[in-house]
């Protein structure tokens, strides 16, 4: 089993180093029967027939929405597949992982508006991967995952340690990215005034 593992490939052909497929946890498909539950009891007070033919659809639609939710993060020696999402490692620069508090930060009051998201919320820790692509105005990938510590090793980044002296309002943006935005700022600026 071990020999097939190695031989698998992922992105750019590699073979792949590190795979997690995050899925729907066992208490989300609690959710299934509950939408079964509200579906029938909105159409049944009409028909029993139509109580049924209503549950069937809302849980047909839960399952549908719960296995779409399904995606996967794969690791090779030369790329990076975070969801839909593909960059060469090369581009790859700081690897952060988060837990607890500090994975609920990254998830809401320190979140960048240009970020990628790869986030279930089911899954509470994240791993921040900083992009270094001069190309892309992607400043950093947040991805959610239930093995932190691995993948974060994998990509030769470090975990969070909680510091009590931590400015909340400090980005970790990359000062090519922000010299970037602030010519194209610029440059808006001063089209807007010849006109």
């Amino acid at each position: 089993m071990t020999e097939n593992a190695d031989k698998r490939t992922g992105p750019g052909g590699s073979s792949i180093i590190y795979h997690e497929t995050l899925r729907p946890t066992w208490s989300m498909w609690l959710l299934v029967i509950i939408a079964a539950v509200l579906g029938w009891l909105t159409l049944a007070p009409l028909s029993t027939g139509w109580g049924i033919a209503s549950g069937i659809l809302v849980a047909a639609v839960a399952v549908f929405a719960l296995l779409a939710s399904r995606s996967d993060i794969t690791v090779t020696s030369t790329h990076l597949q975070v969801g839909r999402a593909t960059i060469e490692r090369e581009h790859v620069g700081e690897v952060t992982g988060y837990v607890g508090d500090a994975a609920f930060q990254q998830r809401g009051q320190k979140l960048h508006g240009l970020a990628y998201l790869h986030l279930r919320s089911w899954i509470k820790p994240v791993v921040r991967i900083q992009i270094e692509d001069r190309q892309d105005r992607t400043p950093y990938w947040l991805t959610s995952t239930a093995r932190p510590e691995e993948l974060v090793a994998v990509l030769g980044g470090t975990m969070h340690v909680e510091d009590q002296s931590e400015d909340l309002h400090e980005e970790d943006i990359p000062q090519w990215l922000i010299d970037a935005e602030r010519a194209q700022l610029e440059a808006e600026r001063a089209d807007e005034q010849q006109k």
